[in-house]
């Protein structure tokens, strides 16, 4: 498609943050109001020239904002930022056809994110990439720092890259996860495939030089000079490698926090897609706890840091995948209250099962508006009101939001389903 220009109204913004203009198109970096002069090529419109900034444009405060696809919304004001991220879980309930009164937005970032995953590249004939990707792209925008990391991560880019290296030789693509933990940096690599006697010996130097707490590629451990664990209250648990971790501290106690209080008075809860026990520890001081996940190493470093912690009542972990195989209606009836944090992917089945049973309160958190969205519908129709919804935001100026629910059952039998107009 040839390349032209045009001039455009920008009267919107879509789920990325992108403005959209008169006649649909989306325009990355324009704000409503606007009018943008614009290129088209490959059916992409590129932004050239802002004629009229919108008084809701804000300076970037990264430098690699606009390349780097990690964030999308530094150029919005606070309140244009808090509105549109608000309105994500918004607009994905009322596609759904669900009523339901959304909270103001949460502020979760806190300290800042501590946790990431990098990619490096190693093209021929150039210097090694290793960064995030490139705004829709695959390419690799090679970083030195991120404003938006906890302090704890420091030194994160600067491993990532020394590690990278050691690897180059592969030359093949590597995602590199680094989690902050209590004993330092956790790190795992992803890509590189089993490892020689030289390539593991480099990479323990590296380990050892940059003061690492483990090392691991594919979920093998490589080498551990400490034990990196986390606290989930006062509970100690060690990750397995790559595993799952809110991305902000803030976030996770703001979030353990909702569920307690919505669970409180409850004697025993069951803790659904529990990974390693961010909320099953922590619930399990005040009642009766079962705890189910597919990630049998995360069941495991659960059942470790309960057999470790005081204080707590009954804690039962299991191995489960409950997208194969949820808890059937039958098997909810011991329960109180149950809470549950899927993937992305949402709990489709599960949520059936709940609609299905006689359970009479579910707490539900989620890292997806839509598939939320969808799930809140099943159990709507299935008998359940929707006592609040409150939109977190762990991940600054991008899209992605994180959302907490509490359902309590209205009525026995499942009600027909009853579209917005």
């Amino acid at each position: 498609m040839a390349e032209a220009s045009d001039d455009l109204a920008i009267v919107a913004l879509d789920a990325h943050g992108c403005g959209v203009a008169e006649g649909g198109a989306t325009v990355p970096g324009a704000l409503p109001g606007e009018r943008a002069r614009v290129r088209f090529a490959r059916r992409r419109a590129e932004l050239i020239e802002v004629m009229n900034e919108s008084p809701d444009r804000a300076i970037p405060f990264c430098p690699w904002f606009g390349r780097c696809g990690g964030c999308a919304a530094q150029h919005m004001s606070d309140a244009l930022y808090r509105n549109w991220k608000r309105g994500l879980v918004v607009d994905a309930l009322r596609r759904a056809g669900v009523e339901a009164r959304v909270a103001p937005l949460v502020d979760a970032h806190g300290a800042g994110r501590r946790r990431a995953t990098f990619h490096a590249r190693f093209p021929h004939h150039a210097p090694d990439e290793v960064g995030f990707m490139r705004a829709r792209s695959h390419d690799i925008v090679s970083i030195d720092d991120c404003p938006l990391f906890a302090p704890s991560m420091a030194g994160a880019v600067e491993a990532a890259r020394a590690l990278a290296r050691d690897l180059r030789g592969l030359m093949k693509p590597l995602d590199i996860g680094v989690t902050a933990t209590l004993e330092g940096l956790d790190v795992d690599l992803r890509g590189s495939g089993p490892l020689d006697l030289a390539e593991t010996r480099k990479l323990i130097r590296t380990v050892d030089a940059l003061d690492l707490a483990r090392l691991s590629n594919h979920g093998a451990v490589v080498v551990e000079r400490r034990p990196p664990r986390v606290a989930f209250g006062k509970a100690l648990v060690m990750l397995p490698p790559g595993g799952f971790l809110q991305a902000t501290e803030a976030g996770e106690t703001w979030l353990v926090a909702f569920a307690g209080e919505a669970l409180a008075g409850e004697r025993t809860v069951a803790d659904l897609f529990c990974g390693a026990g961010a909320f099953a520890l922590r619930l399990a001081r005040g009642r009766e706890v079962h705890g189910l996940d597919s990630d049998a190493a995360a069941v495991a470093a659960l059942e470790r840091g309960a057999k470790a912690a005081q204080g707590l009542r009954r804690l039962v972990a299991a191995t489960r995948d409950l997208f194969q195989r949820p808890l059937r209606a039958e098997e909810l009836a011991p329960f109180d209250g149950v809470l549950f944090d899927p993937p992305r992917a949402g709990a489709e089945a599960q949520a059936r099962e709940f609609a299905a049973s006689a359970l009479k309160l579910v707490v539900a958190i989620s890292c997806n508006a839509a598939t939320f969205a969808r799930d809140a519908r099943i159990l709507v129709d299935g008998g359940f009101g929707i006592e609040t919804v409150t939109p977190l935001d762990q991940f600054r100026s991008s899209p992605h939001v994180e959302i907490a629910a509490v359902f309590r059952r209205t009525s026995a039998k499942p009600r027909a389903r009853r579209l917005l107009g």
